[in-house]
């Protein structure tokens, strides 16, 4: 009895601990549609759950670092949700594809026309970016959440490495490494088809080399064979 107690009693203080501990896991982050490489595009998905109970989450502002600056980015449309997105002047223009960009995305906003996120649910919003930065491992996106009620909550904290989660991180998007940028990849192919040309003539080379071979000794035997039948036709003409 006492072993069931006890037993019983752990239960309930794991799940105590676990209800306890859950909403420390509730908060807004970001994750890439596959990867987010350096120097590439990618589709990243801000998550955005509702953590009340009596509040819909209405608004949702996610800030673009300003070390980083990001020029190219396209939100998805999203049904109930109106997007604003505001950009700035760089203090130092960006290159790409070969043009200068003197103003990047700061900030991009999401306002809710219905209902927003409600009570017990959380909402995506998707983002194209380009071109992510080279000389960086991580972004760093601060984001503001509004509920219904006017409560606000800045996810503003960045996280460090070796310590504990802060309470309100901001959104961190991991880099990986540089993808190739297919002009190698041209290189190769190119030599591949020269070396290709090349192996064909040197295959056709050999196969002229072979027939000229076989021809040579055909042309040996026949010469052969005329001379034998030539030297028995004489024979038989003495005989006769």
């Amino acid at each position: 009895m006492k072993a069931s107690r006890i037993a019983a009693a752990a239960a309930v203080a794991g799940t105590a601990v676990l209800t306890l501990s859950a909403p420390a896991f509730a908060h807004v982050s970001v994750q890439p549609e596959g990867s987010a490489a350096k120097g590439g595009y990618a589709v990243v998905d801000f998550k955005v759950p509702n953590e009340r109970d009596n509040a819909s989450t209405t608004k949702v502002e996610v800030n673009f670092p300003a070390d980083h600056p990001i020029a190219s980015v396209m939100p998805e449309a999203i049904p109930g949700w109106k997007i604003d997105i505001t950009k700035s002047k760089l203090a130092k223009p960006l290159t790409m594809h070969g043009e200068k960009i003197d103003e990047a995305v700061t900030k991009v906003t999401w306002t809710a026309d219905g209902k927003g996120i409600e009570p017990g649910y959380f909402q995506k919003f998707p983002l194209s970016l380009g071109a992510l930065p080279e000389n960086t491992d991580q972004l760093v996106f601060k984001a503001i959440q509004t509920y219904s009620n006017k409560e606000v909550v800045r996810w503003i904290e960045v996280p460090q490495k070796g310590q504990d989660e802060p309470e309100n991180p901001a959104p961190v998007l991991e880099l990986s490494a540089a993808t190739d940028d297919h002009h190698g990849t041209a290189s190769a192919e190119n030599t591949a088809e020269k070396t290709g040309k090349t192996t064909a003539a040197e295959d056709s080379g050999d196969g002229s080399d072979t027939t000229a071979r076989v021809l040579g000794v055909v042309g040996i035997v026949i010469g052969v064979a005329g001379v034998a039948y030539g030297v028995l036709a004489g024979r038989r003409r003495t005989a006769a």
